[in-house]
């Protein structure tokens, strides 16, 4: 059993819903992630998702898209974001870490550290699943199938607009969790409207058999309740990172800590 399952099981043993906050890696320091994603496991966190900074992040938002800017800057890239990971592994052999980002940073990987080296070396670092926004499905199994033999699990996205055919396709090769983006449009857009994330949720588990976690638009520790009443997970990263983008380096993991401790507790109350 991997890490995000045996994490998920322990949840819904104890009645409890996993909070699962984002945060672009090497974003706003390049050193600061890795005492950040110590500072959200202190704050109450289940499973991390680590974006990884790219160039063109189509499905993200003006947020998210400065936060990756800002790392790709620093010059943090997939191998950086790899060390960030190794690093919190050195005190934490627990908490579930998620990859999340694009195919170009994973497929120039392996052009420049050989075939199949992405997996070798996110397995190694101790990642536990691998969240890559334009990969399709129906073109995944291989690269799902090689994840699985290292221990991590490959998640997907589902939309409002996403077809019954869709799920199945997702439903078939995914695994840990499937991340329901609650809204139309990129990260941190709009107001989350909870009752078609509730009406769309019984529909996505009539194909999809793993936890669901629902991100895009949670922004305080009422909607993040709301969404915990009817979802497996909540996704939390656009406030995270307005949150922190203009701190002082000191301030950046203390900031994360109380406001993710105020989740946890609506989400646990």
């Amino acid at each position: 059993m991997s890490r995000i399952a045996s994490t998920f099981s322990a949840l819904q043993a104890q009645g409890r819903k996993a909070l699962i906050p984002y945060v672009t890696a090497g974003f706003p320091f390049a050193d600061i992630t890795p005492a950040l994603m110590h500072g959200m496991v202190e704050a109450g966190a289940d499973v991390i998702e680590l974006g990884v900074p790219f160039s063109d992040p189509m499905a993200d938002g003006p947020v998210i898209q400065k936060a990756g800017e800002k790392a790709l800057s620093l010059g943090i890239g997939m191998v950086q974001v790899l060390d960030h990971v190794r690093e919190f592994r050195k005190r934490n052999s627990t908490t579930p870490v998620v990859l999340m980002g694009y195919a170009n940073p994973v497929e120039r990987y392996d052009q420049k550290h050989g075939a199949g080296a992405f997996v070798r070396d996110a397995a190694a670092a101790g990642v536990d699943g691998v969240l890559i926004v334009d990969y399709p499905p129906e073109e995944c199994e291989t690269f799902a199938a090689s994840l699985r033999e290292h221990g991590m699990d490959l998640i997907f996205l589902l939309a409002p607009t996403s077809t019954d055919e869709r799920m199945a396709q997702v439903a078939r090769v995914a695994s840990g969790y499937v991340y329901y983006v609650s809204l139309k449009g990129v990260t941190g857009s709009g107001a989350l409207d909870t009752s078609a994330v509730e009406q769309m949720l019984p529909r996505i588990r009539q194909h999809v058999t793993i936890p669901v976690g629902v991100g895009f638009g949670i922004r305080d520790a009422a909607t993040a309740q709301a969404i915990g009443k009817v979802a497996d997970a909540v996704v939390i990263g656009s406030r995270i990172i307005q949150l922190i983008e203009d701190q002082e380096h000191a301030k950046v993991v203390p900031i994360t800590i109380d406001f993710l401790r105020g989740i946890r507790k609506a989400m646990d109350a």
